[in-house]
């Protein structure tokens, strides 16, 4: 599997897709921050396999809700993935073991799980390099958000299956928000730069 260095390689807005994810904010870390790690070590791999960076779904969390159990947004998302209720419902339908959304195991074992769908998706839609970055950009905007841009890069004659390309398209696509998403994947790649092999996070970095 491609570990961090895979991803190292990303007037009023119209209102967006609703999605897993909320509006987005600073990273800045709720006291101890690897207070889950044994949890996104957990279910990174019993949905992605032994070997996946299970950091990438911390700093994931980090992005989402600075690791608060308790995040709210105004849109309704919830908990340290930042789900709405009707995609913690999906994937719950997909996982009957999974218990309450404002569980913090729960929370997170259903946003891998929602990545992971996500993950397969795009496997034979999106270049082998720039698979988190369509993982995380659907996450947060919504996979039919993104499918758009993609037929607006091949219609300029770029490459679809890069996610440069859909960066390039980005501010061309009706109905996106698309500062937040783009932002929202390189925050993911930032976080994790801020962790040591462990997942421990540097908060000077």
């Amino acid at each position: 599997m491609l570990l961090a260095s895979a991803i190292a390689s990303q007037v009023a807005p119209a209102p967006r897709e609703q999605t897993a994810t909320s509006d987005q904010r600073p990273t800045i870390l709720r006291r101890n921050p690897d207070r889950y790690d044994d949890t996104f070590r957990k279910y990174s791999k019993r949905y992605f396999g032994v070997g996946f960076d299970w950091r990438l779904f911390k700093a994931q969390g980090m992005a989402e809700s600075n690791l608060n159990p308790e995040a709210r947004s105004g849109v309704g998302a919830r908990g340290i993935m930042q789900l709405m209720s009707s995609t913690y419902k999906e994937v719950q339908s997909r996982n009957p073991d999974l218990g309450r959304i404002d569980d913090p195991e729960w929370n997170i074992a259903a946003g891998i799980s929602y990545n992971r769908q996500l993950w397969r998706q795009w496997q034979r839609e999106s270049d082998e390099r720039h698979l988190h970055e369509f993982m995380f950009g659907s996450y947060n905007a919504g996979r039919s958000i993104v499918l758009r841009a993609q037929r607006m890069a091949r219609d300029r004659a770029l490459d679809d299956r890069v996610w440069p390309s859909i960066q390039t398209v980005a501010s061309s696509v009706p109905r996106w928000r698309y500062t937040e998403t783009l932002a929202y994947v390189e925050r993911i790649k930032a976080n994790l730069e801020r962790m040591d092999a462990k997942g421990r996070v540097n908060p000077r970095r």
